[in-house]
């Protein structure tokens, strides 16, 4: 039913006239109406993928948004936005407010923004719900993964931010700074991994904070930056004791004791060609099960990626991103999750070459083929888009992946 209505709403997208955001007034003030909506399918030679049943061919990655916004003043903007997804067993249409915020811009090096506000980190983690500004159907996986999305989109709390212009001509200096409060659906990709352990979340969040520097350089078109974040969080729900499984169900805890990420980037942008890098560390320390377990994961991953426009409907773009993570665990459950320190193991990495190609239909409404070709599944204690859950098998070393995916946007 969910996929006849999201090919039900593509259909009216594609068949409706829009030639721009839509635009009314509400007391003299004109507010832009913008909004999206993508549907893909996906299919895998071997294991199965980012929770859908890929290796029969899985249409079940839908999205769709819309936001308002408006300028109350010449100086304060105000906007949100409404989302929803489905992406195999992630989602499942639990529509959540994206982002709502109130954005007062003192001077261009000076201003400030609350409410629910999107979060600064590396290139895309901000525009994560600009698909149609892309020419790839999935970022980089090491460093964007969708199945994690909600974790790091947007955070409940408030930012500092301005541009300062350098002397010399040496270019520009943005910042970023920002302290809020996480809250995950428990309907992502770390709740559903925890559920192979018959865990069941009822809240995951905390607080983060963290900020963002990036330099416009004096050579046209070069981007430099770097972000870091600090996270604390919490997790509550029930679980059965992994040390008596026929006990029944017991409450169930877990909490930071570190859990940081460092990241740097660099974009390059010249005529029709675009160049981006990026690399991330992210480093996470957690008591689990009630404090009587410890787990320290730690994540580094990278990519390289170019697109080119080659026609005014067709651009196409590649990338080599490379994920890892080691993962050691202490207490009563060392037993039961054991040490994974080798990165060479096809458990411990995904290692993924992608080529994709995009055609603009018209103004409004776009096509992405994608082909990812997988070395290793990295299946561990924190999600990568591999899971057991829908492996049941076991994993085989190597996958390639096909998405094809279309969307319009207003």
């Amino acid at each position: 039913m969910h996929r006849g209505i999201a090919a039900l709403v593509i259909s009216c997208f594609c068949a409706s006239p829009f030639t721009s955001a839509q635009d009314f007034k509400i007391l003299d003030r004109e507010v832009a109406l913008h909004g999206f909506v993508s549907q893909g399918f996906v299919y895998t030679n071997t294991n199965n993928w980012l929770t859908m049943d890929s290796n029969q061919g899985s249409p079940g990655m839908t999205e769709f948004g819309f936001n308002l916004s408006t300028n109350v003043t010449d100086k304060l903007r105000v906007g949100a936005q409404l989302y929803d997804r489905n992406l195999g067993q992630l989602g499942q249409y639990h529509p959540s407010l994206d982002w709502a915020v109130a954005d007062y811009r003192f001077a261009s090096w000076f201003g400030i923004r609350g409410g629910k506000v999107k979060t600064a980190l590396g290139l895309y983690t901000d525009t994560q719900d600009l698909d149609f500004l892309r020419v790839f159907a999935l970022l980089p996986q090491s460093i964007y993964p969708t199945d994690l999305r909600d974790a790091t989109i947007a955070h409940l709390g408030g930012d500092i931010y301005g541009s300062i212009s350098l002397k010399r001509r040496l270019g520009d200096l943005s910042y970023t700074a920002y302290a809020g409060h996480r809250s995950d659906s428990i309907y992502s990709g770390y709740p559903y991994l925890l559920s192979q352990f018959e865990t069941i979340f009822t809240s995951f969040g905390g607080l983060q904070y963290g900020a963002d520097l990036r330099w416009r350089t004096p050579m046209k078109g070069l981007l430099i930056g770097a972000s870091r974040l600090n996270q604390d969080t919490e997790g509550k729900g029930t679980s059965v004791n992994q040390l008596n499984r026929g006990g029944g169900r017991i409450p169930y805890s877990e909490s930071s004791k570190s859990d940081w990420t460092n990241q740097y980037y660099g974009e390059y942008r010249v005529s029709k060609l675009r160049i981006d890098a990026e690399y991330r560390r992210y480093l996470r320390d957690e008591l689990i099960f009630g404090a009587t377990s410890e787990n320290v994961d730690d994540v580094r991953g990278w990519y390289v990626s170019g697109a080119y426009r080659v026609a005014k409907r067709f651009e196409f773009g590649s990338y080599y991103s490379h994920y890892s993570i080691t993962s050691i665990t202490y207490g009563v459950l060392a037993g039961l999750l054991p040490n994974q320190t080798d990165t060479s193991l096809p458990a411990n990495h995904v290692y993924d070459k992608v080529i994709s190609g995009r055609v603009n239909l018209n103004r409004f409404w776009n096509v992405k083929v994608e082909g990812h070709f997988m070395d290793g599944y990295g299946s561990s204690t924190y999600p990568d888009g591999f899971y057991p859950q829908v492996n049941p098998q076991g994993f085989k070393p190597n996958t390639d992946a096909l998405v094809v995916k279309t969307g319009v946007s207003f």
